[in-house]
């Protein structure tokens, strides 16, 4: 097996992912990827689909290479294994494997380190849920703090959660914050106007979520949320954002509730930061979050955020945030939400965001760095 290293061609570093849809990690890898020096480093994905996703076409354009594992079902222990292992006799290239994929990472790690690969293991959230799955994932995921050569998260929560408060002090940990092109989301009045013409929804007062559906973003209490706003005020409209296994569900509960003409279902966007111009408050009532991307984009477009307690320190970055409790009523947050209706100026925060470290540019060089510094094998 040829383990030659050629150093006129780009490091190839193995990103490990479910897909390659539009979620939080997906996204972040994404903005990395874009902006990091590909004559120096190229992106490879190893994912658990054979579907074309989101971002197939745009990393194939890019120069990345995707292929396909087995995905883990608990019963083809074996199968999933013999496919890691006959990945990496196939494809001695990869010197670094970094692994986003938490639930599967303590099995597919361990084969990576005994082909001499360097691994990294990133944290995206501060919880697996509820119920035996869960339970599960949180006995399989343990043995990664030990087993990987290097811990990444994306907050100080996220790191502490999946490697725990010992290991995550070791020198070895750091936090990789979810930088974005915060030129892009900086507020423009034109493309408000456009934007919100082509909707449909001029004159309206515009609450914006933007988040998968699925439990931990808890788009079923924010229904019951805009329904008392909706009481209060008949001329706001909720614009929904994302997709996922439970939109049906919400959408189920959005036509009983007779809302069907004040919710907009908008699905997964490639122009999420023209979108948040068209909104007038953002709120986010996650269960739990790793950190949050979607708050801070949209406080980069200068827009009140109305968020859970739930949500890392690390995303609170300017003052247009307020916390509030899940255990509060729904009314309470939709009163909290009409307060910031008057929001005629909006603010550029793009600089905040940049002075507190989520800027795109110096995380890229950052990574790009830390690739470039591990040595050869």
């Amino acid at each position: 097996m040829d383990i030659s290293f050629d150093s006129t061609q780009p490091k190839r570093i193995l990103h490990v992912l479910g897909t390659l849809n539009r979620g939080g990690a997906e996204t972040m890898v994404m903005n990395l990827y874009r902006n990091i020096d590909r004559e120096k480093i190229q992106f490879d994905f190893a994912i658990h689909s054979t579907e074309k996703c989101d971002f197939t076409e745009e990393i194939l354009s890019l120069g990345g290479k995707i292929y396909s594992i087995p995905r883990f079902t608990g019963k083809n222990f074996l199968q999933y294994k013999n496919a890691w292992e006959k990945y990496f006799v196939q494809h001695p290239e990869h010197k670094i494997v970094h692994g986003h994929m938490r639930s599967t990472a303590s099995i597919y790690l361990p084969i990576a380190k005994k082909f001499g690969i360097k691994t990294i293991a990133h944290s995206h959230s501060t919880s697996n849920g509820f119920g035996i799955s869960a339970a599960v994932k949180n006995i399989m995921q343990y043995p990664i703090r030990y087993s990987s050569n290097y811990l990444f998260a994306c907050s100080q929560k996220a790191g502490e959660w999946l490697f725990g408060k010992y290991q995550f002090k070791k020198s070895n940990s750091h936090i990789i914050k979810n930088a974005i092109e915060s030129d892009k989301y900086k507020f423009n009045i034109t493309k408000r106007e456009k934007l919100r013409k082509e909707l449909g929804i001029e004159g309206k007062f515009v609450i914006g979520h933007v988040g998968r559906f699925c439990h931990p973003k808890n788009h079923e209490y924010l229904i019951e949320i805009f329904e008392c706003i909706h009481k209060l005020d008949n001329n706001s409209l909720l614009l929904l954002i994302g997709e996922g296994e439970l939109f049906d569900k919400i959408k189920e509960k959005v036509n009983k509730r007779r809302m069907s003409d004040a919710v907009m279902f908008l699905g997964n966007r490639s122009d999420v930061s023209d979108l948040l111009q068209c909104m007038d408050t953002f709120v986010f009532p996650s269960k739990f979050e790793g950190l949050g991307i979607s708050v801070i984009e949209a406080q980069a477009s200068g827009l009140p955020c109305i968020i859970s307690h739930n949500i890392p320190i690390e995303a609170h970055i300017t003052n247009l945030v307020k916390i509030l409790a899940l255990d509060q009523k729904p009314y309470e947050w939709a009163e909290s939400i009409l307060k910031a209706k008057d929001n005629s100026s909006r603010i550029d925060m793009s600089e905040e965001i940049e002075k507190s470290g989520y800027n795109i540019n110096s995380t890229a060089k950052w990574l790009e760095k830390f690739y470039c510094d591990f040595s050869p094998i």
